[in-house]
């Protein structure tokens, strides 16, 4: 396994290494990307993914969600849309990426990605430069763009991640929420992935029980796995969740002062804050990381 994680920090830095030496990949682009993702469903993932976005567009920051939950890519319902292209028309029908983006509430941007995203694993390198050239003048458009994966620690999920220069875990206090989310940072510490981790506990009675939470995650990941997990911040469980996923709307539009609408504009606030010292965090490099993770796999 030790193997297996070098190989895989080889192929990563030999990814940054050509997307920094190549002359049509060198740009200056400060766009954020960030994979958020948890240990099991039914946490909150997606529901977070669209208010951290809206909250950030609210701050005057352009960003772009995509959807790569494959096979339960839901972002479209919960937002009442329904995107006409997904990806994969950029792969199959050479559309340009740019037409297949859709307009969300609150000027944030959608891609429909399902089953299409897992197709670029199988991309032969002109096609993958190909998408990439569309990329770079797409990616100036955004400060931010929020990749939604599925739960649990699939090969999918897992290569998702891996490639992201930063992760949102989300967790609840339930003990299987727990230990699954405890798992999930296992097994990124077997892929050798060493980037940021910040830890979101949604569904929280109180900010005394998130704290708890997370106490439990930092400690057990720091001592078990040498792993440092940033809190990120909570939203305390409320009915009024429930209420805007009925009317297929964001908490954070139809319920602006609630509780976790303060509580999802504080991490925001706290996102922003930050920054990625040192690293190229964009998109095509995403791509470059993303393809690595399964050309490693494959020759396991």
């Amino acid at each position: 396994m030790h193997d297996q994680a070098e190989k895989l920090r080889q192929l990563l830095r030999k990814s940054n290494n050509y997307d920094q030496n190549n002359d049509n990949q060198k740009r200056t682009s400060n766009t954020r990307v960030m994979a958020v993702t948890s240990g099991k469903g039914g946490v909150g993932k997606t529901n977070f993914t669209i208010n951290l976005a809206i909250s950030l567009s609210n701050f005057g920051y352009s960003v772009l969600v995509i959807d790569a939950d494959i096979g339960l890519a839901n972002i479209d319902v919960l937002l009442g849309i329904f995107p006409k292209e997904t990806i994969s028309s950029v792969l199959t029908k050479n559309k340009k990426i740019t037409d297949v983006i859709t307009d969300g509430p609150n000027g944030i941007k959608i891609i429909a990605g399902g089953s299409g995203l897992y197709n670029m694993v199988q991309l032969n390198d002109e096609s993958l430069e190909h998408l990439k050239k569309q990329i770079i003048e797409m990616e100036s458009r955004f400060d931010y763009i929020l990749i939604d994966t599925g739960a649990g620690i699939s090969e999918i999920v897992m290569g998702f991640v891996a490639a992201a220069h930063e992760v949102i875990l989300i967790t609840t206090p339930e003990p299987t929420s727990l230990t699954d989310v405890y798992a999930l940072i296992k097994a990124l510490r077997i892929k050798g992935y060493n980037n940021k981790l910040k830890l979101v506990v949604n569904k929280a009675e109180n900010s005394k029980e998130a704290l708890s939470v997370f106490e439990k995650i930092s400690a057990a990941s720091s001592k078990f796995l040498s792993t440092k997990i940033e809190n990120l911040g909570y939203i305390l469980k409320s009915k009024q969740v429930e209420e805007a996923v009925k009317n297929q709307q964001p908490f954070i539009t139809l319920f602006p002062n609630s509780t976790m609408s303060r509580n999802i504009n504080s991490i925001a606030t706290k996102i922003i804050g930050t920054s990625i010292e040192n690293e190229k965090s964009n998109f095509q490099s995403f791509l470059s990381r993303f393809k690595a993770f399964f050309i490693n796999n494959r020759t396991q």
